[in-house]
């Protein structure tokens, strides 16, 4: 049979048949597998299968976005960029001519480049909140640090309009500060919220001008209020949040979901060298400011109470000694000679807790209380003096820096602690050391004046033993209305003070 013939005859026909029908049911098969298999690529059209969105949530969210933005649209206005330039002058570095000038000096007529100084311009930038408007100036409410030392002042407005500005004043102590500027321009004016109705929870939009990024608007909530230990010397308390702020958002605003201003931007807490937002955002409570807006638009400057006293924070085992376990409030470890806390009976080692009734929960809660007070003020303070609480009407004066400063009335100048065995190790004392370890004392004061030195273990004072701080503090209101010198310890020699003659 040739090879024509093979190709016809009938079994190979029927093998033909059956490859064929294989690979057909091979192909079906792995087609319906692939079709099948978890994970595999199949394209669906949306029409197929439809998600619903439900009403209801839509409106919620829709509305919520409306709030947000109706808050934008009102703030944005009223807050402005502030930029700053501080000129210094520097000694020029000294690179005299060679040889001529380093031999002889500069040549008839040429100026001498070794006294030459050169002018130098730093650049700062921050934001600013329009406040008050008194016909066509316009007042804008700022953080002290974002124009100190400034030579030029200018505010540029959401629509990139320049002005420039003047200091009005400022407050180092609050970190506030408020420049002016004049126009026939019509810039919005914020409104200001009530801090003291914040509460943790509530919507925080942060409002200013971070790292140059004009109007920027960013979101988050109250994370806690009252807060303290920001920046050394400011007597603030804090409204934190978790809203964004970053460098330039210093003096922007803090607002509520209505859109009125509940804080002033101050400052961040950040790992990063640079100072990048990590949710640690801190502003001043607005309530703390509007007091200083009128003194800075009426005198240019802003004014505090005085009460004379120096205060500290005890630690559990001072308020022990001090028989006020469990209480806050900030310790009178010295009382100025003349002062208002002086003249109304407030003694060295009274505890302070309450301002008229209002509980001052630390030294710098204190301290605001009593700088809100007016000059004539009187106010009366709730101490714990030897166990026992006592009320005391202070009539309060004006606190200049000079008298705050005057160490000479600071008495009696020294700082006490207990012999505790954290204080020992501290400072490496013997433990069969008896009496109180004068932690400092303070320059000038009576009780530098008469010999005692920081280290020094006091034991008497007047004659009279000294066992623990109680007592200390008794011997003081008690022994010491026309003199006062201190027996004590210093090495291993027992020496007494001078005698101060008040």
């Amino acid at each position: 049979m040739n090879f024509k013939q093979q190709l016809s005859s009938k079994n190979l026909f029927v093998f033909n048949l059956v490859l064929v029908g294989a690979i057909f049911g091979f192909s079906l098969a792995f087609l319906s597998f692939s079709c099948s298999t978890p994970g595999s690529k199949k394209t669906v059209l949306a029409e197929e299968n439809p998600v619903i969105i439900p009403e209801s949530a839509l409106d919620v969210a829709e509305g919520l976005q409306t709030a947000f933005r109706s808050v934008a649209d009102k703030v944005l206005p009223s807050v402005v960029e502030i930029q700053t330039v501080s000129v210094s002058r520097q000694q020029a570095p000294n690179y005299p001519g060679i040889p001529w000038e380093f031999f002889f000096g500069p040549r008839e007529g040429e100026p001498d480049s070794r006294n030459q100084q050169r002018e130098f311009r730093s650049q700062g930038m921050g934001s600013g909140i329009v406040v008050r408007r008194d016909g066509g100036t316009y007042y804008v409410l700022t953080n002290n640090h974002v124009v100190d030392g400034a030579t030029e002042i200018t505010l540029v407005a959401m629509d990139g309009t320049e002005y420039k500005a003047e200091l009005v004043g400022k407050d180092e102590r609050k970190d506030l500060a408020m420049v002016s500027v004049k126009t026939n321009d019509s810039l919005p004016v914020a409104v200001l919220g009530d801090s003291d109705a914040v509460r943790v929870g509530d919507w925080a939009i942060a409002v200013g001008n971070p790292l140059g990024f004009m109007s920027s608007v960013t979101m988050g909530i109250i994370s806690a209020v009252g807060r303290t230990g920001g920046p050394a010397g400011n007597i603030n308390d804090f409204i934190q949040t978790d809203s964004s702020i970053n460098r330039g958002n210093s003096g922007g605003a803090l607002v509520n979901i209505r859109g009125e201003v509940i804080g002033i931007n101050t400052w961040i807490a950040s790992n990063s060298s640079g100072g990048g937002s990590v949710g640690l955002g801190f502003a001043i409570p607005i309530n703390n400011a509007k007091r200083v807006i009128d003194d800075f638009i009426s005198s240019g400057s802003s004014t505090y109470g005085w009460l004379g006293v120096s205060l500290s924070d005890p630690d559990r085992e001072i308020l022990a000694a001090l028989s006020a376990e469990g209480k806050r409030g900030a310790l009178a470890s010295q009382v100025f000679i003349d002062s208002p806390a002086d003249k109304g009976g407030i003694k060295p080692g009274d505890f302070i807790t309450h301002v008229d009734g209002r509980e001052a929960r630390d030294s710098t809660t204190l301290s605001r209380m009593v700088g809100d007070l007016r000059a004539g003020d009187r106010a009366t303070f709730t101490v714990i003096r030897g166990g026992v609480v006592q009320e005391i009407p202070v009539r309060i004066e004006k606190r200049t820096d000079e008298v705050a400063a005057n160490n000479k009335k600071l008495w009696p100048g020294v700082m006490a602690l207990p012999l505790t065995e954290q204080v020992r190790s501290a400072f490496e004392l013997d433990r069969n050391a008896q009496g109180l370890f004068a932690a400092q004392v303070l320059a000038d004061s009576p009780a530098d004046v008469i010999g005692l030195r920081r280290g020094d273990l006091i034991t008497g004072i007047n004659g009279e033993p000294v066992r623990d701080l109680q007592t200390f503090y008794r011997l003081l209101r008690e022994n010491t209305s026309r003199e006062l010198w201190f027996t004590f310890t210093r090495g291993e020699s027992s020496l007494e003070t001078l005698k101060y003659k008040k």
